[in-house]
């Protein structure tokens, strides 16, 4: 069963509605012997705040509600089915509604009915066989019963419920399948061949979502490679069949199951590994930590303590301060009137950040109370267990290091500084290594904070930090005791093999003894860029313009040994053309009109011609910058001109993103139905333009590979 990922979470103002247009950036997949539990196991592959077949929004519906829900396709529709079986729809009511084939709907159907015998039956050890059969989890199962989960768990225990393991059938049952490949099913026959060998276990990511993509794809491959040259049995549980992780000569043994903390105890309790390693597979991976270490399961590499420290907002910020390492000021809230007693003490802007996220999912700055009550009521759901951050905003020039530590010496391979001031995701800004404005200083203290947290943290491992510098003042953003988005990055472009170097460490070889020292490589003599790339043309409702949010699906890479050169591939393989003279129009919020007077004058030196809406022109126009005017409310004619070429640019910093009526949206959303490049950020435009200018004199590009750049 496959189920697409969208990434309607991260923007609930998109058009959810699914047709000819791809919006899915991932998908998982569940295998079982029935229909209902492959789907079920897959509901709970998608990780979303959905266990099990039901949605709180569509329960509170009403029968008419339903009735049009139902009409429509979109992500939310198979929420709706089940809503509307609880209220005793037929499948013949569903079918004229839906369309959806009835073999389907009886399927939902009996989900439904088993969802009715566990409210209303006398819970018992054949209730619980056939639920489990079904593929309920236990907290479904609790939710339904009423029964606590050590009571579902002591019968269990009791009467021996546990999966078996079945091999995957790749040979069509013509002769005996031989693929170390399995998923699990509640039968009586278990195919799994467990071995006596040392093993470890390595999670995996889930689906690629905005936030978390294929780079812990390529460190969960690399751990594997890593754990079998170190003569240990390999194996990996992961459910995304797009991955190389879920090839089945991968890895020693994979396991193709929900990242559930179910799923994964029951492969834990066969196997019976040395260790679980759960720092390649980003945040998911990283979630499972405190629900595994309670179980008993030995974690390899850093320790859980430590782990909770950097994710607990008030222990890492109590490390820092013990550290006397400077940090923007913050405070964890759980309530909203918590929230705007922080901000007023700290001071406006305000960045909110929820705890346990990935992909900056459900971050933002705010400007004034009102912006910050709204957020709280609507974008997150915080509790005492996930507080969230109100964090200082400072704004500065950010940079990023990756770590590997052996407890005692740290290895940092280079460090990614930032295009982008804060306030744009990591995953979104334009990176370049090795840094090119930051000062001796600067880099001297970073090194220095990274040896101090590495060594309190007692990482063993990876660490990514991400850093402010404001001046000479350096301030730590966050620790991630995982591998970062930039690992599989930084490894290609220093060769430096990190996630090997990591695996080496948790097998108790030290940096020295694998041929490496301690502290800041040496740079290359190459330059490496780093551009994002969106989904915009897919997702043509989201608004495209950058934020604390993470928007981009992917990146690529501009190698050269000239920066200029370097970023003007990366604007390229992004699909960020350098357009022909033309006009741009130009749309600044009030606070950065002042700041964009250089951009503008640039512009015009470089031969374009710069229009502009009233307030803009007259701002221009008092500062000695002539800018022509255009009428800003007349959609239709600024579409017309886009659409000729006769707009060729649009450079715009909107008050507000994601509203959806501003015009400044509508003309955000112009540049991507036309596909005319449209900057949201003074600093990627200004870096934009100097390798358009540096593009004119110098036309030609050389091609080299990694190697020769290098040297």
């Amino acid at each position: 069963m496959k189920i697409p990922k969208w990434p309607f979470d991260k923007f609930g103002y998109a058009d959810r509605k699914l047709g000819t247009q791809m919006k899915a950036t991932g998908e998982v997949m569940a295998i079982d012997r029935s229909f209902e539990s492959a789907f079920l196991k897959a509901l709970v592959c998608l990780e979303g705040s959905v266990i099990g077949f039901r949605s709180e929004q569509h329960e509170k519906m009403s029968r008419e509600q339903l009735v049009e829900k139902l009409k429509i396709a979109d992500d939310g529709r198979i929420y709706a089915i089940s809503a509307a079986l609880r209220k005793d729809f037929s499948v013949e009511e569903l079918h004229k509604l839906t369309q959806i084939d009835k073999w389907f709907l009886y399927k939902f159907q009996n989900i439904i009915k088993t969802e009715r015998k566990l409210h209303t039956e006398e819970f018992s050890v054949e209730l619980l066989k056939m639920a489990e059969s079904m593929g309920f989890t236990d907290e479904e199962i609790s939710l339904l019963t009423g029964k606590p989960k050590f009571i579902i768990d002591t019968l269990r225990r009791a009467h021996n419920i546990y999966p078996v393991h079945k091999i995957v059938d790749t040979c069509a049952a013509e002769f005996e399948a031989q693929t170390p490949y399995y998923y699990s099913t509640y039968e009586d026959d278990d195919e799994n061949v467990v071995s006596n060998d040392e093993k470890v276990v390595v999670i995996g990511s889930g689906p690629v979502r905005i936030g978390q993509g294929i780079e812990f794809d390529y460190c969960s491959v690399h751990a594997i490679q890593g754990i079998k040259e170190n003569n240990c049995e390999s194996i990996i549980i992961n459910n995304n069949p797009e991955t190389v992780s879920t090839d089945f000569d991968i890895a020693d043994k994979l396991y193709f199951e929900p990242l559930f903390i179910e799923d994964v105890s029951n492969v834990l309790r066969q196997e019976l590994p040395k260790g679980v390693i759960l720092q390649f597979g980003g945040q998911t991976a990283l979630n499972l930590a405190p629900k595994l270490s309670k179980r008993g399961v030995p974690i390899l590499g850093t320790s859980v303590a430590s782990i909770n420290v950097a994710e607990d907002r008030k222990r890492f910020e109590m490390l820092l301060s013990e550290l006397k390492i400077k940090q923007p000021k913050s405070t964890a809230v759980t309530k909203i009137e918590e929230a705007l007693k922080a901000a007023s003490k700290i001071g406006y802007p305000v960045l909110l950040r929820p705890s346990y996220v990935t992909g900056g999912r459900a971050m933002k700055v705010v400007f004034n109370d009102k912006e910050l009550i709204e957020y709280m009521q609507q974008a997150v759901q915080i509790s005492p267990e996930y507080p969230v951050a109100v964090d200082q905003y400072i704004e500065g020039k950010e940079f990023e290091v990756d770590v590997v530590c052996d407890k005692n010496d740290i290895l940092i391979p280079g460090i990614m500084e930032h295009i982008e001031r804060s306030g744009v995701h990591s995953g979104d800004s334009f990176c370049v290594y090795p840094p090119q404005t930051l000062s001796d200083t600067v880099i001297k203290k970073a090194l220095d904070f990274s040896k101090k947290i590495a060594r309190a943290l007692q990482v063993i491992g990876l660490m990514n930090i991400q850093f402010i510098a404001k001046g000479d003042d350096v301030y730590v953003i966050e620790v991630n005791p995982r591998a970062s988005r930039t690992v599989p990055m930084m490894s290609k472009i220093t060769k430096v093999p990190m996630v090997k170097l990591a695996i080496n460490i948790m097998f108790s070889k030290s940096l020295k003894s694998q041929g490496y020292g301690s502290g800041l490589l040496p740079k290359s003599n190459l330059v490496a860029v780093k551009a994002p790339v969106f989904s915009f043309q897919k997702l043509t409702d989201v608004d495209i313009a950058l934020n604390a949010e993470m928007k981009s699906t992917g990146e690529v890479l501009g190698i050269d040994n000239c920066y200029e050169k370097a970023l003007i591939k990366a604007f390229m393989a992004s699909g960020t053309p350098f357009v022909e003279k033309g006009k741009v129009l130009v749309s600044i919020r009030k606070k950065d009109l002042e700041e964009s007077i250089p951009v503008v004058k640039k512009l015009q030196s470089l031969g374009f011609t710069v229009i502009a809406g009233d307030c803009n022109k007259k701002f221009y126009d008092e500062a000695g910058v002539n800018v022509d005017l255009i009428d800003k409310s007349n959609t239709v004619e600024i579409a017309r001109q886009i659409k000729s070429g006769e707009i060729t640019m649009i450079f715009n910093l909107p008050e507000k993103d994601g509203n959806t009526n501003a015009p400044d949206f509508k003309l955000r959303k112009l540049s991507v139905v036309y596909k005319k490049p449209c900057f949201t950020c003074l600093d990627t435009i200004r870096e934009y333009l100097k390798a358009w200018e540096y593009r004119l004199s110098n036309p030609e590009l050389d091609y080299k590979t990694i190697e020769e750049y290098i040297k």
